[in-house]
């Protein structure tokens, strides 16, 4: 009788559910695929570990800034705040979107990313010496949960549960979205939360803005405040992170210090007199004449243009499709197709701006070509919703010259415009005594909303090209107040604006172009886009397993969004125009995503 009792328990034991199998724990975590570096790496292989410790670097910006608190909606903070507050991981900004250990020293991830187990490194100090804990931890959570952006609320609200084992152990576990599935993406968003000391914040308001130096963790610390004028961090001598790899190499000057000016005209005179060490610059025209003088002839002063493989944002004239005017595709394609956009870029960009055609531009997930692959596939299901040229003809911006390049073209700006104007006859508008109106007689006009003066030139150009279309289109100019304020209660017609993202989208695309944002007041789904595929295709972005499938399904988005036209795309530099005192360095490798000041050093 015993073998047979024996072989029954054995079939219990085989049946009965089994514990899951203990995650061993990782030194860093990336979103799609393994990280690029082990365990033992040294350091990022775009800094100098021999880089030298000292000196100052000075930028001279512009603009304001009214608080010290960089983690809640209110106020206008301090540039460098970064500097002060850590993360439980930090970002290589060598790899599209992996992290390395900071605060927290390992982790641990659930196979399905339904949980994250996060241990703090027992080294980790806040600047006035106590321990870094899961406290703090837990703390920073729930204040960034109440009062923290729009995005950290939406995000942070999927967590289930938070506690904290032991002091230096903290573990998360996620809220399955509605279909379902886990979001992929949150334990990293849990790794670059911003860590608060829990001591600090007792008996201080973490919503409000201050100008009070809050307490951090991280390699500076503010040493003046002068508001809305100028802000100076000292190197934290004894920073307890200063040896860890994902820091070798960094925060390598003594001192930083910002000035702020009103204009960047008068920033740029403040650079060249030597007030300033190292200017991005992002204006062609000063790039292409504003430099001149004896610092640049002697060398003192050097300009570089650094390649780099990070999307650029996506600029343009954005249409509100929530107003009747801009509803139909064939209007908002009619009105990009106007302006001569190859004289635009001559004469008021010098040339030196590539023209936009992807929402995603200067990196591998831009659309291009016909649809292939993991994007076919991504589109494939939504064939019968989505126009037919979609899938058969590269998607080409209207060339407006003969030397254009963007080969949309097919017989000038003039054939442009007799094409825009039977689209618009399509659409329910005909010109009658040189002014286009609907069937009830209603004029087509509109405004285009700026809150930046510089922009005044584009915007007017493209208001001008609609004239012979017998579209009137009034600039306005508000301030940034008022702009901020219209932009949040989409009361706008048309603005200029703009989409960032990185290498690695994920849940920010819904916020910037799903349904759901666009009847969400202060959303960045500033065009109004209510379409099933596109909500389909960027709730799709955050599930993705492998690189390739998220590649294939960003492109397939980007395809959808460039066909619906909701902007009229403008222009991206597909390089980083630099300017610095010749005191200045940085290491000889440029990272994915471009030269990274914290690796510079001062000679």
């Amino acid at each position: 009788m015993a073998r047979p009792i024996l072989l029954l328990l054995t079939l219990l034991a085989l049946l009965a559910p089994q514990p899951a199998p203990a995650e061993s724990p990782h030194h860093g975590i990336a979103m799609h695929g393994d990280l690029a570096l082990p365990p033992d790496f040294k350091a990022f292989p775009y800094v100098n570990p021999a880089a030298p410790k000292g000196g100052t670097i000075r930028q001279a910006v512009t603009g304001s800034f009214d608080s010290l608190h960089p983690h809640i909606v209110k106020g206008v903070p301090a540039l460098g705040m970064g500097y002060v507050f850590e993360t439980l991981l930090t970002r290589s900004w060598d790899e599209p979107f992996s992290l390395y250990g900071l605060l927290a020293d390992r982790l641990e991830v659930a196979d399905d990313r339904s949980a994250v187990t996060f241990h703090i490194n027992p080294k980790a100090r806040w600047q006035d010496g106590t321990p870094v804990t899961a406290a703090d931890v837990l703390f920073s959570l729930e204040a960034q949960r109440l009062h923290g952006t729009p995005n950290r609320r939406l995000f942070y609200a999927k967590v289930a549960a938070a506690e904290a084992p032991d002091p230096q152990t903290v573990r998360f576990a996620f809220t399955p979205d509605p279909d379902g599935t886990i979001d992929r993406e949150m334990p990293l968003l849990m790794g670059l939360m911003p860590i608060h000391s829990k001591a600090f914040w007792s008996g201080r308001d973490f919503s409000r803005t201050t100008l009070e130096p809050i307490l951090g963790s991280g390699p500076y610390r503010v040493a003046a405040v002068d508001p809305g004028r100028r802000i100076v961090f000292d190197r934290v001598r004894d920073y307890w992170g200063r040896d860890l790899a994902s820091r070798v190499g960094q925060f390598n000057a003594d001192r930083l210090e910002f000035d702020y000016y009103r204009d960047d005209s008068v920033a740029l005179e403040a650079f060249k007199a030597g007030q300033g060490d190292v200017r991005y610059e992002s204006d062609p025209a000063k790039w292409a004449t504003g430099y001149d003088g004896p610092a640049l002839s002697d060398g003192r002063i050097v300009r570089e243009e650094v390649p780099n493989r990070r999307p650029e944002p996506a600029r343009g004239l954005i249409f509100n499709t929530r107003r009747p005017l801009f509803a139909d595709v064939r209007v908002r394609r009619a009105l990009g197709m106007a302006p001569d956009f190859d004289w635009i870029g001559r004469n008021l960009y010098h040339g030196l701006l590539t023209r936009t055609a992807s929402y995603y531009p200067n990196s591998e997930l831009a659309a291009r070509g016909l649809p292939v692959g993991e994007e076919l596939r991504a589109l494939e299901p939504f064939r019968d919703r989505l126009p037919p040229d979609l899938f058969t003809k590269p998607f080409a911006l209207p060339g407006s010259g003969t030397d254009s390049g963007t080969g949309g073209g097919s017989g000038g700006l003039r054939a442009n415009r007799r094409e825009a104007l039977k689209l618009l006859e399509q659409a329910g508008w005909r010109v009658r005594d040189g002014r286009l109106a609907d069937a009830a007689g209603n004029r087509f006009a509109f405004e285009i909303l700026l809150s930046d003066p510089s922009e005044e030139r584009v915007a007017l150009e493209f208001a001008r090209a609609l004239e012979p279309l017998g579209i009137e289109a009034r600039v306005r100019t508000v301030d940034s107040a008022q702009f901020q304020a219209r932009l949040e209660r989409f009361d706008f017609d048309m603005t200029m604006r703009w989409w960032a993202s990185t290498l690695s989208p994920g849940n920010e695309q819904l916020y910037y172009y799903g349904s759901d944002a666009a009847g969400q007041e202060g959303s960045r789904n500033l065009a109004g886009i209510r379409d099933p595929v596109v909500d389909a295709l960027a709730r799709s972005i955050a599930a993705a397993t492998t690189r390739g499938s998220l590649v294939g399904r960003v492109r397939a988005l980007d395809r959808v969004l460039l066909w619906g036209c909701y902007m009229v795309p403008l222009y991206h530099s597909p390089v980083d125009r630099i300017a610095r005192w010749s005191t200045l360095h940085r290491p000889a490798a440029t990272p994915l995503y471009g030269p990274m000041l914290e690796s510079w050093w001062v000679e």
